[in-house]
């Protein structure tokens, strides 16, 4: 499963915030929401937060294994 809790961890301690990535940056509130959700996202968004926070994908997100 993919965790996107880093994503959130990154987002605090930048200079960016929900309102600024959604008003500034064009992100979607929907889109935010699907991470807060840990839901699926595209990488084309993982790849405009890497660029809008200046960090790395491991900054983003996480992958952390499921029982099967």
């Amino acid at each position: 499963m993919i965790n996107y809790s880093p994503f959130w961890k990154t987002l605090e301690n930048s200079n960016e915030n929900w309102t600024t990535l959604t008003n500034e940056h064009g992100m979607s509130n929907y889109i935010l929401l699907r991470l807060k959700n840990n839901e699926d996202v595209s990488m084309r968004t993982i790849n405009r937060l890497c660029q809008i926070l200046d960090c790395q994908i491991q900054d983003i997100m996480e992958y952390v294994p499921e029982a099967i």
